[in-house]
């Protein structure tokens, strides 16, 4: 797989679509870590980011089968694009009670760019609103949680595993694990009383 490395996405799909299928598993792979971090990104209420990262990844395999280089877009950009927008219909599709842990969400995102919450604002107005809500949301269950908790949250939201945090705190993985359990329990307070 790693001969692949040398080359572009779109030279990639352009492979790809030549009859090299094995590059569909490449591309997977290289982007798997991506889409972990879009759906850690997002907190379900009784639901498991497991759920949301296999809808990620459904929305990747569509950007690789979908993916039109006359549309002078990086394959990165299209990719993130059907990454979220099939999170934002997992989402949407909770609203007829099929999932009903989707029905809920907060995102835990402290980047700026666009987040699918935001995709459910009516108007500009609700959109500002529902930002100023979200954060002081964010504020409020960071200020529930000890520093490190925060700190635990923090990389795990930036994609990084049990292991990897354990290794950067100096911490076991179980200690991790426990941690993560304590702010699962600890968010679900702070949204019962806000």
């Amino acid at each position: 797989m790693d001969r692949y490395s040398q080359y572009t996405d779109e030279e990639l799909i352009r492979m790809l679509r030549q009859g090299e299928q094995e590059i569909l598993d490449y591309l997977m792979e290289k982007y798997k870590d991506f889409v972990r971090k879009e759906a850690r990104a997002m907190y379900l209420i009784g639901g498991e980011t497991d759920d949301l990262i296999q809808e990620g990844m459904i929305g990747l395999f569509k950007a690789v089968r979908d993916y039109d280089e006359g549309r002078e877009a990086a394959f990165f950009t299209f990719a993130k694009i059907c990454v979220d927008r099939q999170l934002y219909n997992a989402i949407q599709g909770s609203k007829r009670q099929k999932h009903q842990p989707l029905n809920t969400y907060v995102s835990l995102s402290d980047h700026e760019d666009v987040r699918l919450g935001e995709f459910l604002a009516q108007s500009p107005e609700a959109i500002v609103i529902d930002r100023e809500n979200a954060q002081l949301l964010e504020q409020h269950i960071h200020a529930c949680l000890s520093g490190f908790e925060n700190q635990v949250l923090d990389y795990y939201l930036r994609g990084y595993g049990y292991v990897q945090i354990g290794r950067l705190l100096e911490k076991s993985p179980k200690s991790i694990d426990n941690a993560l359990q304590r702010i699962r329990g600890k968010v679900k307070e702070c949204l019962g009383c806000v």
